[in-house]
């Protein structure tokens, strides 16, 4: 079989695979890492590579516990599946809710609870 054929059916199997929903098992903090930290930063300061002094918001601050305290874990899945321009923040941050499972979102929100060591508390 020539080499052309060979990448032709395995590109054609990866492609399929990936199409039934197959996915990579990784945690929180690798996705946090992937998605999040060209503008959240790898320790969630909101200081990524990304951001510069001419943004129109800056990226939230996940360790700062006060801030962070007022948010609902509803708030914080919401931005996440939908992105910034659907919870009237930053139109830089893409929605997430088709490319994360439901369950990668829930523990991000987890993950991001254990990066400003917060929980929301309901008043």
């Amino acid at each position: 079989m020539s080499k052309k054929a060979v990448f032709v059916i395995t590109t054609f199997a990866i492609v399929m695979t990936l199409g039934k929903g197959f996915s990579f098992a990784v945690t929180a903090e690798e996705n946090y890492k992937w998605y999040c930290s060209q503008c959240h930063g790898l320790t969630g300061k909101g200081d990524g590579v990304n951001v510069t002094k001419d943004m129109a918001v800056s990226p939230r601050n996940h360790i700062d516990p006060k801030e962070m305290s007022k948010l609902s874990d509803a708030d914080i899945t919401n931005a996440i599946t939908e992105g910034g321009p659907a919870n009237s923040k930053s139109p830089l941050m893409p929605p997430f809710g088709k490319t994360m499972t439901a369950q990668e979102i829930k523990d991000m929100v987890v993950y991001i609870r254990k990066l400003c060591n917060c929980v929301f508390k309901k008043e």
